[in-house]
């Protein structure tokens, strides 16, 4: 029986392993993807960071890229890997939790490879774990191609004819600059008022000022940090209004309903539509963890990542800790406090 298994091996899990690493503790990282990294793989092709290289350094590595570069998808999963071989982290692939419940003093996770037992538990499943389409997706005909931006790879995916992309956020918006930039016929379902920050500014990387002035530091539980976590969060680095200004982009606002080939928004009705894309969101799923409480919105009750049963862990949540605890270089801090409340309870 390990002292630990951690469930999901990108950079929340990854994170966690260094520092079980330094504690000498023995541990086990499960993921139920085929390949380290898979997690980013399996997103669009073009998919870049938001953050440029110097801020995406896990704890004990630096990102393997000159300073100001985004990397892409295929150079983050590169440096799971890399980071992998380097610590030799145990990881153990094709296993997916089916179940976990508490037993005495012991966890039993039930897995597509058979049981696992051991003292503590750490998830580290991220959170987007059920792709979300309103309910209305399910009255549209079938000739009509859907895809959920879980899915969406590149516009060869799609067939001949105009397209619609739903959900104002950076997927949404990254995903509608890609298939309309060639000029294919392109309705937008969404809020067009959106707020919008630039990469860089005044020659400085935008998480450099996010960093200067404290931004990513700002805990949830914070003044600062409850105002953040309820307004609409912007679009980063995409030209919102580029996009919505090409003559091939329709705005049409809201979805309201669908029947067949005929689609309703707010402000017409779409009859040649061949085409949709749902980039709108995930739901939540914990309930393989019994007796897990949850928060109003599905997620779990916890302090800083520590949940309300006894050896059982949360890291990579959104606003676990802070903004920052949401980024790729900002996860070690949350890492390495949860490490530090593990060892005080195992002493």
């Amino acid at each position: 029986m390990r002292d630990f298994i951690i469930i999901g091996a990108a950079q929340a899990g990854l994170s966690m392993a260094y520092y079980l690493e330094q504690l000498q503790q023995d541990y086990l990282v499960i993921d139920k993807e085929d390949e380290i990294g898979a997690s980013w793989l399996n997103r669009w092709d073009s998919l870049t960071l938001f953050t440029p290289t110097e801020f995406n350094h896990m704890a004990g590595m630096d990102f393997p890229a000159k300073k100001g570069h985004y990397p892409n998808k295929y150079e983050v999963a590169e440096y799971f890997k890399t980071y992998v071989k380097k610590f030799n982290i145990p990881v153990q692939l094709n296993t997916l939790v089916q179940k976990i419940e508490k037993q005495a003093d012991k966890f039993i996770l039930t897995t597509n490879q058979g049981n696992l037992a051991c003292k503590q538990v750490i998830i580290a499943t991220g959170p987007f774990h059920i792709p979300y389409t309103p309910p209305c997706s399910k009255l549209i005909a079938s000739n009509i191609f859907q895809i959920h931006s879980n899915y969406y790879k590149n516009p060869s995916q799609l067939q001949d004819g105009p397209a619609m992309v739903v959900g104002a956020g950076d997927s949404g918006f990254q995903i509608l600059d890609e298939i309309s930039k060639n000029g294919r016929k392109t309705y937008f379902s969404g809020d067009t008022d959106v707020k919008t920050l630039p990469q860089e500014i005044l020659g400085k990387t935008l998480w450099w000022w996010f960093t200067k002035s404290g931004f990513l530091s700002f805990s949830k539980n914070s003044w600062i940090g409850k105002k953040i976590t309820h307004s609409k969060q912007p679009v980063i680095g995409t030209d919102v209004k580029k996009i919505l200004g090409r003559k091939q982009v329709i705005a049409v606002g809201r979805t309201n309903a669908a029947q067949e080939e005929i689609i309703e928004t707010e402000k017409q009705q779409l009859t040649d539509v061949k085409n949709i894309i749902w980039a709108t969101g995930y739901r939540p799923n914990f309930s393989w963890i019994d007796g897990l409480e949850l928060d109003h919105e599905g997620y779990p009750v916890h302090q800083r990542g520590v949940s309300s049963i006894k050896g059982l862990y949360f890291i990579g949540l959104p606003w676990l800790h802070t903004r920052g605890s949401a980024t790729l270089g900002g996860i070690k801090k949350d890492a390495e406090y949860l490490a530090k409340q593990i060892k005080k309870e195992t002493v």
